[in-house]
């Protein structure tokens, strides 16, 4: 590779733990100027005796992708020059696939995928079901004011069963009977005093837990019979159902709730907090405090860190673990609005996506904190909800009325990791 800006050669040594494209582990001498696309074409001329030209690999360097110069990135970290650099490389996480967009009456601020279903709550206090193909199944109106969350609580060949929240300070379960397309609400779940922004159903589908704007924490009973503290025949009559436990120490509202396991909870808040839960103890066993409010927050299961999104356009990297305070492990830099919406892949360990009010969402690897992966462009107005429970699909909704449909390109990965 040719001298430029005269910064000097640099020893690297290559390694991956992508087998199939290894290099022999001997010392390189490269230019300290080279980029990631400098570095793409040496090592592909390197693979070319292997049959694996073509391959667009990211480079890992001191635990951080290389997103500018080897030079710069050298400097940045204290590193010395005279050193032997260790350069870690893996196959780039293919591009997402743009592929329909699902048409609503109104902003879409909720959305869940489900297998082949998606699940999406709109401003128009309707809840619609849709094919991951872009079909419509059905629009389910009961809410009183604009829905806020979805989740499902099951899925099998007959029925789907799900819940969502509203402004109009209530939860509601359904059960969806897909043969015949017919909704009815199995509860009306009441005991918030403001709008419920957020809900997430437990890992057994037992329970499930609301986050509103009276800073209350409420957990519920998902069965179909709500059998417990002899309120079963009440509940028939009434079709009302009243939380099990009520949890109080947020100042503001609760923006996220997640399950972190079977009685753990992670909430997020516009208190500038991020709070775990233990139901066992009916309390809080860490509290992690920011300085920013916090919009959505999603906990991984793979890598056991949580990533938040706020108001001053960054992402931010949390350990839970750590009993720190406020330990940030990496802040993220690439929108440029308020970031709304978050989530982890529940397949990838290293990947999540977010949502703005910059009208884009993207993709990163919590490796690469100067740059997103991709930005997923499509929403015309600011982004409400992403979600990426479906490995095979990003979905995500906004204001420009619209559900925006992504292919994560996951097949394509799986392929090369098994040749």
């Amino acid at each position: 590779m040719e001298a430029e800006n005269g910064e000097g050669q640099v020893q690297v040594h290559l390694k991956t733990k992508q087998e199939h494209y290894a290099v022999p582990d001997v010392p390189y001498a490269i230019e300290g100027s080279v980029s990631t696309m400098e570095l793409n074409i040496f090592l592909n001329a390197l693979l070319q005796s292997k049959g694996a030209e073509g391959v667009d690999f990211d480079f890992l360097v001191f635990d951080e992708y290389l997103r500018g110069r080897l030079c710069d990135h050298l400097r940045e970290k204290a590193i010395s020059f005279e050193d032997a650099i260790d350069i870690e490389y893996v196959e780039r996480f293919p591009a997402p696939e743009p592929q329909d967009c699902l048409l609503h009456d109104d902003w879409v601020s909720a959305v869940k995928a489900c297998g082949k279903w998606i699940l999406t709550g709109c401003y128009d206090n309707t809840i619609n079901i849709w094919t991951n193909k872009g079909k419509h199944k059905l629009t389910i109106p009961g809410h009183t004011a604009p829905i806020k969350a979805v989740d499902w609580i099951s899925m099998d060949d007959e029925n789907g069963r799900f819940v969502s929240t509203s402004q109009d300070q209530t939860a509601m379960l359904w059960q969806w009977n897909i043969a015949s397309n017919a909704v009815e609400c199995v509860s009306v779940c009441k005991g918030h005093e403001r709008g419920v922004d957020s809900v997430c159903v437990s890992p057994d589908a037992q329970r499930f837990a609301t986050g509103s704007w009276d800073t209350m924490l409420k957990i519920w009973s998902a069965g179909l019979d709500d059998t417990s503290e002899g309120t079963a025949k009440r509940v028939k009559e009434s079709g009302v159902r009243t939380p099990k436990m009520t949890l109080q120490g947020h100042r503001e509202s609760i923006s996220a709730v997640q399950w972190m396991d079977a009685t753990t909870l992670l909430t997020g808040s516009w208190d500038h907090t991020l709070k775990v839960w233990d139901l066992q103890m009916e309390g809080i066993k860490t509290e992690i405090s920011t300085n920013k409010s916090i919009f959505d927050a999603s906990y991984s299961k793979l890598n056991r860190l949580i990533v938040t999104a706020s108001a001053d356009k960054n992402l931010r990297l949390y350990d839970a673990r750590t009993n720190q305070g406020s330990v940030v492990r990496n802040t993220y830099l690439g929108h440029n609005a308020w970031v709304q919406t978050v989530m982890w892949s529940n397949t990838e360990e290293f990947l999540f996506v977010s949502g703005s009010y910059d009208n884009q969402n993207k993709l990163w690897d919590y490796r690469s904190p100067k740059a997103p992966l991709y930005d997923l462009l499509g929403h015309g107005e600011k982004v409400l909800d992403i979600d990426w429970s479906n490995p095979k699909y990003i979905v995500s909704g906004g204001a420009d009325n619209t559900v925006r449909v992504f292919k994560s390109g996951k097949a394509t990965v799986e392929n090369m990791e098994t040749k």
